[in-house]
């Protein structure tokens, strides 16, 4: 069949109207958060965000308001799934998983019900992606201190006060760190406190000095200069390449 007539017609359309679709990156930025299991970006995502202009930037797929959200719930369902095998998720779990929000979707009868469904789905997929990024650290005491780590980014985190709190010998702890992740503890939290910057940078408006002091940098040029180091921008040069995109 040729689509050529009603693709010219659709982008024609498109264009009368202003309609500007969701870019890719933006919307890969909140799948990348799914995927890495930060849950609460996921979650700031959805409520401001998604939830509250669901419909910006989305093709209509069926003339019927629920149908046309399912369709959608459909796509981001396949695309979460399929992005959290590609980081680790086994794949007979995230497609079975896709499964059954699927069925949940078509039982559901409103526009409203369905939105609040696919805020269910994302952060179910984000904690169970968190705890498999745990989980490929063998032992329990490393795995206790990622989520000890990824529960106190606003502190000063050192392998001493860690150590002290898992109640082992800090050099001990130091060792097994980096012989599991292969990174060195101090690495290890940069990395994830740079890798919430990012988010945060991209999907809220949340000021430099507020993003800093949330995840526990001593001074607001103390976390310029790490964010720099890690990504090779400064956190203006990053905002303006990739907010809102």
């Amino acid at each position: 069949m040729n689509t050529s007539r009603d693709l010219n017609y659709r982008l024609y359309i498109q264009h009368e109207e202003h309609f500007k679709r969701t870019s890719f990156d933006r919307e890969f930025n909140h799948y990348h958060a799914v995927s890495v299991g930060d849950t609460e970006q996921v979650k700031r995502n959805f409520e401001e965000r998604i939830k509250v202009n669901f419909s910006e930037g989305k093709g209509i797929l069926s003339d019927d308001p629920v149908r046309n959200t399912r369709y959608h719930f459909i796509i981001a369902v396949a695309m979460t799934s399929r992005i959290c095998i590609m980081d680790g998720m086994n794949h007979d779990v995230a497609y079975t998983l896709s499964d059954i929000y699927i069925r949940k979707a078509d039982k559901c009868t409103s526009v409203n019900e369905m939105i609040d469904m696919l805020g269910e789905m994302f952060v179910d997929f984000s904690e169970r992606m968190r705890e498999i990024r745990k989980n490929n650290a063998t032992s329990i005491h490393i795995r206790k201190c990622i989520d000890y780590i990824y529960n106190h980014l606003a502190e000063k985190l050192t392998v001493v006060s860690v150590a002290e709190h898992l109640k082992i010998d800090p050099t001990y702890l130091s060792k097994l760190f980096i012989k599991e992740t292969g990174t060195s503890f101090r690495r290890y939290i940069i990395n994830t406190k740079i890798s919430v910057a990012k988010n945060m940078i991209m999907n809220s408006e949340l000021s430099f000095l507020e993003i800093s002091l949330s995840l526990g940098f001593s001074s607001q040029s103390a976390f310029i200069s790490t964010f720099r180091q890690v990504t090779g921008y400064t956190p203006k040069e990053f905002r303006k390449k990739y907010h809102d995109l």
